[in-house]
């Protein structure tokens, strides 16, 4: 039998058909997985009993044989609402815009969350400066703060502009570290904050800290590792269509998907996901910028330029490949930006590399069905930054190190285990840590009965 679903926003389903909840576009579950930990509501109760007898009246007027169980659709889309019964063959039939369906399912199961009284899911709305956060931070945390301030501490130092905009600087990350609606945000988006205020300050450290800027360790590199200048092959032949091609993921894709990533491991993570997406994609790139500032390195495009030229920090930059966009559209999108960017040699390693790759390792975390869509994205960034000679192979491999690193940094150590069954964040009830010492093959307790993860309830209010 096919099965039917209906939306807000759409026009009601067939007369008889079987309604169920609409899905997102990863949820893995069938039916019978549904987590059943909130209780039933008389009200949800009554309306599948009404559902399950409309539908026994229209199955029987058409001579057929009515469900043992339905899914009720009620005015909430969370799991009080959601049998057991599982279906075998059905098809989602969206009558409406699926995005704001999405928008209305998600808004329903958070307001199904704040009912059941479940605090993980809970977003805090005060507006009275509060240090009691700091009270109780583990010494990770302690380590996270010190090391985010003296990186904020630096910047003010060695930027450029009057004493009043560094105190106002200052008097805002304090505010919105301290402010609870806001500190539930920035308060784990510090090492973000950290790498860009060092990015774009960058330029202005003083030239006796600067070391002599690196132009044949690349070129060398590539040529032992791989036998040729990887970037110069495929920049030899270029078109209108391949310059779109490569511009789409490097010049859109890469400014734009961090914050993507971001709202969606927010909402479809388990809660306490985003703020270790936030530690792990900040220090990833503030390490990046430390590297290249301690280690300054000229991109393939030097080399086409220049040559072996001994290179120095007054020169310009170059928007390499992007300048062709540029004169393609008839106006300055990447020229001005790349010739003064805050850091011009500054190839080793290829943060677009790093970014790609973590965005695609927090992608599968979430939706591990289209991993591999994830990784052609990766490959198709790597492809754009040679073509448009912005980075040596060598450079996107030492990015893609990198991001792995830290990724799995926080995924073996606080990252919580993601739930299939859960759809979104305001269905899970308790967080499942990964327990190194359970997985540890060599360890004695690695045959023990207590499990691969660590269970804890966590009984307080986190974002």
């Amino acid at each position: 039998m096919i099965t039917t679903t209906a939306t807000r926003l759409g026009t009601p389903a067939p007369s008889g058909a079987q309604y169920i909840r609409m899905t997102s576009f990863d949820d893995e579950r069938s039916s019978s997985d549904f987590p059943r930990s909130r209780s039933q509501s008389l009200s949800v109760q009554k309306s599948a009993l009404d559902t399950t007898r409309r539908l026994s009246v229209s199955a029987a007027a058409g001579n057929e044989k009515p469900p043992a169980a339905t899914r009720s659709r009620s005015s909430t889309y969370g799991r009080n609402s959601r049998s057991t019964q599982s279906f075998s063959h059905h098809e989602e039939h969206h009558t409406g815009f699926f995005l704001f369906n999405l928008i209305l399912m998600l808004y329903d199961e958070y307001k199904a969350a704040c009912r059941d009284g479940n605090l993980l899911v809970g977003i805090r709305v005060g507006y009275r400066p509060s240090l009691r956060k700091f009270r109780h931070l583990t010494g990770f945390a302690k380590a996270n703060v010190a090391l985010c301030t003296f990186v904020f501490l630096l910047v003010l130092y060695i930027i450029p502009v009057h004493l009043f905009f560094k105190l106002a600087i200052a008097t805002a990350l304090i505010t919105v570290c301290t402010v609870p609606v806001l500190s539930q945000f920035f308060f784990y988006a510090m090492p973000v904050l950290a790498w860009v205020f060092f990015f774009f300050s960058a330029s202005k450290f003083p030239q006796a800290w600067r070391p002599p800027i690196s132009v044949k360790v690349l070129p060398a590199m590539e040529n032992i590792l791989y036998g040729d200048n990887l970037s110069n092959i495929l920049a030899a032949y270029h078109n209108t269509f391949l310059d779109l091609l490569a511009w789409l993921p490097y010049g859109i894709v890469h400014f734009a998907g961090p914050f993507v990533v971001a709202a969606l491991i927010w909402l479809f993570g388990p809660p306490t996901a985003l703020r270790y997406f936030s530690w792990s994609f900040g220090y990833m790139n503030l390490l990046g910028v430390v590297m290249q500032q301690l280690a300054p390195a000229a991109p393939p495009w030097y080399k086409n330029l220049y040559g072996l030229a001994a290179a120095n920090y007054g020169m310009s930059g170059s928007p390499g490949g992007l300048a062709r966009i540029d004169k393609l559209f008839g106006f300055d999108m990447y020229t001005s930006t790349f010739s003064n960017s805050p850091i011009i040699f500054g190839a080793l390693p290829s943060l677009h590399s790093a970014c790609s790759t973590m965005s695609a390792l927090w992608l599968s975390y979430l939706f591990p069905k289209f991993k591999i869509c994830f990784i052609g994205y990766v490959c198709w960034l790597w492809w754009s930054t040679m073509y448009l000679t912005h980075h040596y192979f060598f450079d996107l491999t030492t990015g893609t190190a990198m991001a792995i690193s830290f990724f799995y940094m926080v995924k073996l150590t606080y990252l919580p285990v993601r739930d299939p069954r859960c759809w979104c964040r305001f269905d899970y009830t308790e967080i499942k840590q990964y327990n190194l010492q359970d997985n540890d093959p060599l360890s004695d307790q690695a045959n023990d009965d207590s499990g691969d993860v660590l269970e804890a309830t966590v009984p307080r209010v986190v974002v």
